[in-house]
């Protein structure tokens, strides 16, 4: 079978996610097999989370804490233009999930001087500046699929869905075979959801 026509891929990540950065590496992995137009954006467990009372007061820190890099990949995003945002997100996520770097300003602009882009947006990480832009995103995101989800929110051919949760994120043809799995259930009309519990935590490889 031939897959000439790069399939439209719509990906909302935060970049604090360790389960989105195992899931973006899967259709990274894909991409390198199968022809797709991947577009990045931007999306937010503080946003999503905010204003729940049955949360303690230490996530609430942490979610506070998350919107930092949210907000540096949205100055990017305004300076730059959409396009940068995917390798950005690789330089984060590098960072915070492989090195386990904290996240504050020095960690950001080591990313975005790696990503090519100006390191003095890492300010942006104590502004509200762009929390209007990141809303915007995270609205556009979550609308497809409802408020019960997380990241990261993926659309295919603008059939949107929560995941695929993964780890390790597969490679070569395991790769490939889950994204022909996640084709057919995006062409299955009324199909909503499968679902079970997670057993491990994530792997990075």
């Amino acid at each position: 079978m031939r897959h000439d026509s790069p399939t439209p891929v719509d990906f909302w990540f935060d970049p604090t996610c360790p389960w989105a950065w195992l899931t973006s590496r899967w259709i990274l992995e894909v991409a390198r097999h199968r022809p797709l137009e991947l577009r990045w954006h931007l999306m937010s467990l503080t946003v999503l989370n905010e204003g729940r009372a049955d949360l303690p007061e230490r996530w609430h820190r942490d979610l506070a804490l998350r919107m930092e890099p949210v907000r540096v990949c949205a100055a990017a995003v305004q300076a730059y233009g959409p396009e940068v945002l995917g390798r950005l997100y690789t330089e984060l996520g590098t960072r915070f999930h492989l090195e386990k770097a904290p996240k504050e300003r020095s960690t950001y602009a080591a990313a975005l001087a790696a990503a090519g882009l100006d390191a003095g947006l890492a300010d942006a990480a104590g502004s509200e500046e762009f929390d209007g832009a990141v809303r915007a995103s995270h609205r556009d995101g979550i609308g497809r699929v409802g408020t019960d989800v997380g990241t990261p929110v993926v659309a295919v051919n603008d059939v949107a869905f929560f995941g695929p949760v993964v780890t390790p994120a597969p490679r070569g043809e395991a790769a490939v075979k889950l994204w022909d799995g996640v084709l057919a259930v995006a062409g299955t009309e009324g199909f909503f959801e499968l679902k079970r519990t997670r057993t491990r935590d994530p792997i990075f490889l």
